[in-house]
């Protein structure tokens, strides 16, 4: 078949993600080609919606890739560039990570003889190229294969799987080369009735901005049905504002057009589950996200970590070196970031969360030729 590329792929979830995962030596060498056969494998773009002629299901959790291949930097053993596929419009956005995603890397790093590890538990160090910064990945390896079958359970994913253990080293920055890239721990901005709420700017894992639900006039527990088109129009206008003041884009428009995936907005509200301390809502390309993103779950325990955040404000004090358990959308997770003493303030060292992943389908992926 001339008129079609047979590519070789594999489908895989990461946390609460899936994805089509390619090795990088079985992609084509034209960056533009590249991009449109991805999208075109994934279902994108499509006018209605649902990406019914791709491997993608017309939600942004899944309307994902990746694409994994040998790293030359003596510390990591793989390099990891991720793609977010608008579902309507004909764009890959390659600015940020994925961190849910990042569990199913070692699992396909494997998979495909990208490293050769011995059996135990060990380490797959990881270079992610969108953000350049190193992750590593500690999980249980047989017969050189990486084990899936465990008693973990992710909220969000229906069955339990064995933990991979990610670590996040040195999250900030990775984007805008700032913590708080406009300067302040909290900044203002405006809603679309002239009303003024605090919000927190950060980039760790991905650029994120944190409001309180209640200055939006949200419980916090909302699903994704309760948020009608205004009201998300009303948290796209606050998100494209803070792209801006992140340096991210220089207008509200091309926030909006060209840079979907990040800054993610979250909004926060007071425990609400037992065994908790917060409870986080987060946006992912225009929709409630049905859990919460990897890399906002990075950014929550950052930001929990310092000062003068609209997150520590809410939870009473800085939340350091100690696990920070918060609810979903799904339910539940558990994750900490390390922290260090850096000058007269503190530098996040590392995020930590456990996560599990699996590969769901391998084979070839059959693609339109792009004419």
């Amino acid at each position: 078949m001339t008129d079609y590329y047979r590519l070789k792929a594999s489908l895989m979830r990461g946390g609460t993600s899936k994805g089509l995962f390619f090795s990088a030596d079985a992609l084509p060498d034209d960056p533009a080609l590249v991009q449109q056969l991805l999208m075109r494998a994934i279902g994108s773009p499509d006018r209605y919606g649902k990406q019914i002629d791709g491997l993608g299901t017309g939600i942004s959790s899944t309307s994902k890739v990746a694409i994994i291949g040998p790293s030359n930097r003596p510390d990591c053993d793989v390099d990891y560039l991720f793609g977010h596929v608008a579902i309507a419009d004909a764009l890959i956005d390659w600015s940020g990570s994925c961190g849910n995603l990042t569990a199913a890397v070692p699992l396909f790093a494997l998979m495909e003889k990208l490293v050769d590890k011995p059996d135990g538990n060990t380490e797959i160090r990881i270079w992610q190229a969108n953000i350049g910064k190193k992750i590593v990945a500690e999980l249980a390896v047989k017969d050189g294969e990486p084990v899936l079958a465990g008693d973990f359970q992710v909220d969000g994913v229906a069955f339990p799987a064995a933990p991979i253990k990610l670590r996040f080293l040195d999250p900030a920055g990775g984007v805008t080369g700032k913590l708080f890239p406009s300067g302040s721990q909290k900044d203002t901005l405006k809603l679309p009735d002239g009303r003024k709420i605090a919000a927190t700017l950060i980039d760790a894992g991905n650029p994120t901005v944190f409001i309180r639900a209640a200055d939006l006039d949200l419980t916090g527990s909302e699903t994704a049905e309760d948020l009608d088109l205004a009201r998300l129009d009303e948290l796209e206008a606050l998100r494209a504002q803070a792209a801006v003041k992140m340096g991210l884009a220089k207008t509200v428009a091309e926030a909006t057009f060209e840079r979907p995936a990040i800054p993610k907005i979250s909004f926060i509200s007071p425990a609400r589950v037992e065994g908790t301390e917060i409870n986080a809502r987060i946006v992912s390309m225009g929709k409630l996200h049905h859990a919460y993103t990897g890399t906002g779950a990075i950014a929550l325990a950052a930001a929990a970590a310092m000062k003068d955040t609209v997150v520590s404000d809410m939870l009473g004090q800085p939340w350091r070196e100690r696990p920070l358990p918060f609810s979903h959308a799904s339910g539940t997770q558990t994750l900490e970031a390390v922290v260090k003493r850096h000058g007269r303030g503190w530098k996040i060292a590392e995020v930590v969360m456990t996560r599990t992943a699996r590969p769901l389908m391998a084979g070839e992926v059959y693609i339109p030729a792009p004419g």
